[in-house]
């Protein structure tokens, strides 16, 4: 999971409503999320959600990594997550998500998961660091878990070994790709390609060189050259992918 999609699910999910606590934001739409370790994981994302106009408070036990970012949230503040009343002194209890991006601790961060649950936080994101962390995470109800180093490695695996030039699957064994176009849907409307009822996969966006992105259509005629991006089963994209 790249961390476009990480963000675009979490502002995603932050519309729905959870456990019948309201609308994932706050009145008035204030965007207020709390990042709960500001390792590497942790301090890319907070920055980047200010860079999204988000009101990020970033928490960590660490003096230094705190200090590095003072300047660059909205508050940032040495603290202890797993003490519950801390997290309640400090007003996350209110804030519409939270992000627990606590590294190798995994005692720390299944205790601040537990309490941001046992709090009523709308949205509630942890990392995880190995599949079984993962498993202990979502039984205790996290709304997301995110393994990213895991992730990561997949999606590069896949781009190293085919001709895939981005990859994102999703839990239930779909997947998104950018492709080169495969001679198989080129030169005639899409529609006429039989490309869905064939290989199972569906073309929903074209990039022509020197052209921005846009949507594919039933009308759209592909030429060699253009980049694509296909949705269906992940075998069923990979295979489409390797076609010339």
């Amino acid at each position: 999971m790249t961390m476009g999609t990480f963000l675009h699910g979490l502002r995603a999910r932050g519309k729905k409503k959870k456990r019948g606590a309201g609308a994932g934001r706050p009145p008035g739409g204030e965007q207020r999320i709390a990042v709960i370790g500001l390792g590497r994981f942790g301090s890319s994302l907070a920055t980047e959600l200010m860079a999204r106009k988000w009101d990020v408070v970033g928490l960590d036990e660490s003096e230094r990594r705190v200090q590095r970012h003072r300047d660059l949230l909205t508050h940032a503040a040495v603290a202890d997550a797993t003490d519950d009343e801390v997290l309640r002194q400090l007003g996350v209890h209110d804030f519409s998500s939270a992000v627990v991006a606590i590294g190798s601790d995994v005692e720390a961060s299944i205790l601040v998961t537990s309490n941001l649950l046992e709090a009523g936080v709308p949205n509630v994101w942890a990392k995880a660091i190995s599949r079984q962390h993962g498993m202990i995470l979502e039984r205790l109800g996290a709304h997301h878990v995110v393994l990213p180093e895991h992730e990561m490695g997949e999606r590069v695996a896949h781009l190293v070994t085919g001709r895939m030039l981005d990859f994102i699957e999703f839990d239930d064994d779909y997947a998104l790709v950018k492709t080169v176009a495969p001679s198989v849907a080129t030169g005639v409307p899409l529609g006429r390609t039989g490309v869905r009822n064939t290989y199972g996969v569906t073309v929903v966006g074209i990039k022509r060189s020197g052209q921005d992105f846009t949507y594919a259509t039933a009308e759209t005629v592909i030429q060699p050259g253009d980049v694509i991006v296909v949705t269906g089963r992940t075998q069923a994209v990979e295979s489409f992918a390797e076609l010339d």
